[in-house]
């Protein structure tokens, strides 16, 4: 990729998202839920973090069987995070912190509880009917296809009164809207202009994959596949062509563009979540025309083995389906997948270097709350969960999910990485007053991991996270740069070097995955090191560079 001018990149480009769970990240008016004001609270210290994006998962009026993902109102506020006033003083403060916001935008479905499907529902002549997606069953108990949803089973689901069957990508609750009405498109494009107006700075877009279904409803066809992955739509012996990556999604993330690109001062941006390989990924941004999607989450990084080598193979498969005026993201973990450092094996230096790592690499970090700490997926009894997909198959004797936690190092119950923010080592992590009961428990881990004890050391994860923003965000070449991946097979197999390189600026990075030491020659004679791991790390000694075990450094 040519060199390229840090103005020429917009801000969305060159920032560094931070995902909040707002159920889970602090209690204000002592309920143990999350909510709004509590945000506000804590704005100053995602700030003082170096993070200059905000993502928030959903906080519009709810039913939550889904926490937030089954929507009943899209213009409202849920009364347990606050009201209209709140959101809009959220807004401010976060712009008055030079800070961008993003909101989790659920175009695919709404809940059952939304008054357009109770309407819908009510009888097969209703004017609202077609919002929806309905059809005969085959035959008696039969659906009309044999689509599968994402968490497996028919997403068929028959209505006694009106004796058809509708369609539900995810949960049976969450009933999908039909984007070949054009009533239906309208108003959700009004309601994405309503936000945009409140000075929303982008959005992200649940499950945006499962827009458009086949008109036709034809049968999926049968693949060997069972266990679904991060890059495909093959899962539960199905080929999911008629459901998901449906060739008009891609057509109605462009209509969606050019609502975007109405208010493009600021310029607004889209994130959409999608489940398929880059190539598919890079036709949702538009490909060559760059008229699609601003960037879509990478899910290839979720289960990425620790090893040089596997992260070299992630920036070269990045690189050449998403270079420049593509952008790709770095995504570690979020509030349905195993947190970053579960999934290390409760590793701090290992989570040192993949921050390092990710704070480094061309593209957009999104660092989920917690992960700064190193906040863990605590196991959880599935039967004694609220979360309707680990319900789903509570069946499973528990043992069965623990050796998926064990050998495939997943985590199959959502609420493992929900729990709430640690603050403090004060009961219930500072998240809630002691004496109130919190929404989820508080991993016990919290009396080690937490804000302020971290904030006291400075050799701490968070503090590691913090040297690395703060190289970020201080050196064009980390935040817009090229990247240019450095051959060093001959110093070691376990080393990932590359060159990120600015119009006036060229840097060095070097992650040692191994957990022996390694010294070479430095590149750049008496060169500077910007951010290390290794707190004591300040300067290259002797025009050598020296990397110990899981030690990543930054060098000008």
């Amino acid at each position: 990729m040519d060199d390229i001018s840090e103005t020429e990149f917009p801000w969305w480009k060159k920032t560094v998202v931070y995902q909040i769970y707002p159920r889970s990240f602090y209690d204000s008016n002592g309920d143990g839920i999350g909510d709004l004001k509590g945000i506000i609270s804590k704005l100053d210290y995602i700030q003082d973090l170096g993070i200059e994006t905000i993502w928030f998962s959903p906080f519009f009026k709810s039913p939550k069987q889904d926490i937030g993902y089954d929507i009943t109102d899209f213009y409202g506020i849920d009364p347990q995070y606050g009201d209209m006033k709140l959101n809009d003083k959220l807004i401010d403060e976060i712009h008055k912190r030079d800070m961008k916001i993003v909101l989790d935008l659920v175009l695919n479905h709404t809940s059952d509880q939304h008054p357009w499907f109770i309407e819908s529902r009510s009888s097969r002549d209703n004017p609202k009917r077609d919002w929806y997606i309905w059809a005969d069953g085959k035959r008696k108990n039969k659906p009309p296809t044999n689509w599968h949803s994402m968490i497996g089973g028919s997403g068929w689901q028959y209505d006694e009164k009106t004796e058809q069957w509708y369609w539900c990508q995810f949960l049976p609750f969450q009933p999908d809207l039909n984007y070949y009405n054009s009533e239906v498109k309208k108003e959700m494009f009004d309601m994405v202009r309503f936000w945009l107006r409140k000075k929303i700075d982008g959005f992200r877009l649940d499950i945006v994959d499962a827009i458009c279904k086949d008109p036709s409803l034809r049968n999926n066809p049968f693949s060997l596949t069972f266990m679904p992955s991060d890059t495909s739509i093959k899962r539960f012996f199905r080929n999911s062509i008629y459901n998901l990556d449906h060739p008009d999604t891609f057509e109605f993330v462009k209509e969606l563009r050019s609502v975007m690109d109405e208010f493009d001062n600021p310029q607004r941006f889209l994130v959409g979540e999608v489940i398929t390989k880059e190539t598919s990924a890079r036709r949702y941004c538009g490909g060559d025309n760059v008229d699609g999607l601003h960037s879509v989450f990478l899910f290839r990084t979720l289960r990425t083995k620790h090893s040089a080598k596997k992260f070299r193979n992630l920036i070269e498969i990045f690189e050449e389906n998403l270079k420049e005026p593509h952008i790709p993201t770095w995504v570690f973990s979020n509030h349905d997948r195993m947190r970053r450092i579960s999934r290390l094996g409760n590793d701090i230096s290992m989570a040192k270097l993949h921050a390092a790592f990710q704070l480094t690499v061309r593209g957009v970090p999104y660092i989920y709350y917690g992960e700064e700490i190193g906040m863990e997926s605590p196991r959880m009894i599935v039967k004694e969960s609220i979360d309707e997909m680990a319900l789903k198959y509570k069946w499973i004797p528990q043992i069965a999910f623990d050796f998926v936690r064990k050998i495939a190092i997943e985590s199959f119950n959502r609420e493992e990485q929900r729990t709430p923010m640690q603050w403090n080592s004060s009961p219930n992590a500072g998240f809630c007053p002691a004496d109130v009961k919190p929404w989820l428990p508080v991993p016990q881990s919290y009396k080690e991991r937490n804000v302020e004890s971290e904030l006291n050391d400075p050799d701490s994860l968070l503090n590691c996270y913090k040297r690395f923003l703060k190289a970020r965000n201080e050196n064009p070449a980390l935040k817009s740069g090229s990247i240019d991946i450095l051959n060093l097979k001959k110093v070691s197999k376990d080393i990932l070097g590359y060159i990120r390189r600015s119009s006036k600026q060229v840097v060095y990075v070097y992650l040692n995955f191994g957990n022996n030491n390694h010294k070479f020659k430095s590149p750049i004679v008496n060169g500077k090191i910007l951010a290390s791991t290794n707190l004591n790390k300040k300067q290259i000694q002797k025009e050598k560079i020296q990397l110990g075990p899981q030690e990543g450094i930054v060098i000008i």
